[in-house]
């Protein structure tokens, strides 16, 4: 029988990239510190702020949920969980229940917003729309752009100081790698634990940027979490591909997602210092904070024949 290399324990984990196996409450306990030395190297939440935290209702953000609910009791902060519904049939319907019964089971304010009252269209809709539209763009377009634009205003309206979303280690050096593919300076720039502050938008903080996709995975199976374990259907494209080689790269190389990281964290200060600098201004059409002068939201829905219909998210109705 293999034993955890800390307390002697049977083994659940075997962590490659550092040599070491886990059981199931020292994996627990590490996942735990891990995200408890982001908020605190980062600064991330203030003693009875109030944060608002992105749930889909997948394994990520429900563990996220359990550990963010955990550490505001402890500081007296509030809580507030938001699921955005994009209206994907046999899929976000499925995760709406998973990510309400777990607000509720913790006691977490729990709201969500919905594609179809905020822009007249499902997604569902809106990818059968850009297909007889020939628009060429993929859901993940839609879907990406749309659904921060309304996670971000709902997080304003619901006064919180702080959007947490629940990328991992996995999530941020795919995103790395996506921006590196397509020389997105701009995008690149602004990856990081924390998102600088800007007039309008809510500062996003990602506690569990530095654990790796799996472990986040064991950590929910092994507290006994009820998560929804559905993958998107539209998920495909460069992303997956960037995805598939960095899992396989890691696979031969441990630890290559960690360095990815770190070299990325080198070159930040300097990838600033020619980063073109613009000034934020309100949408024409919506009044949501943009560098153009429409939001790339409205922009996406006029090229679909849509607009966005409310202008308040958040009502008694909705929590």
């Amino acid at each position: 029988m293999l034993k955890c290399t800390f307390c002697g324990r049977r083994a659940a984990y075997h962590r490659r990239y550092a040599g070491v196996l886990l059981c199931d409450r020292c994996l627990i306990k590490s996942v735990a510190k891990r995200f408890r030395r982001a908020i605190a190297e980062h600064q991330m939440i203030s003693p009875r702020g109030r944060v608002a935290l992105a749930v889909s209702g997948g394994k990520d953000s429900i563990a996220l949920m359990h550990l963010l609910a955990e550490y505001c009791k402890q500081k007296n902060c509030e809580l507030v969980a938001i699921t955005i519904d994009e209206g994907i049939k046999g899929y976000r319907n499925r995760s709406v229940p998973m990510a309400r019964e777990n607000a509720e089971s913790l006691g977490v304010e729990y709201v969500v917003v919905s594609f179809k009252l905020a822009f007249g269209a499902t997604l569902d809709q809106m990818v059968k729309l850009a297909k007889l539209k020939k628009t060429g763009l993929n859901p993940c377009t839609y879907c990406g752009v749309m659904r921060r634009s309304l996670l971000n205003q709902a997080a304003r309206e619901l006064e919180a100081d702080k959007l947490a979303t629940a990328h991992n280690l996995d999530d941020e050096v795919q995103a790395i790698m996506l921006n590196y593919v397509r020389a997105d300076l701009s995008r690149l720039h602004r990856l990081g634990p924390t998102y600088p502050p800007q007039k309008g938008f809510v500062p996003r903080i990602k506690p569990l940027r530095e654990v790796l996709e799996k472990e986040v995975a064991l950590y929910a199976l092994l507290s006994g979490l009820k998560v929804h374990l559905g993958v998107c259907p539209y998920a495909s494209g460069i992303h997956t591909e960037i995805r598939d080689f960095l899992n396989e790269l890691e696979t031969n190389h441990p630890n290559s997602k960690f360095m990815i990281l770190r070299m990325f964290e080198r070159l930040k200060p300097h990838i600033a210092r020619v980063t073109p600098k613009f000034e934020m201004r309100r949408c024409e059409l919506c009044g949501e904070q943009t560098s153009a002068d429409i939001c790339k939201s409205c922009e996406l829905l006029k090229g679909l024949g849509l607009k966005r219909l409310q202008k308040t998210l958040i009502s008694p109705k909705c929590s």
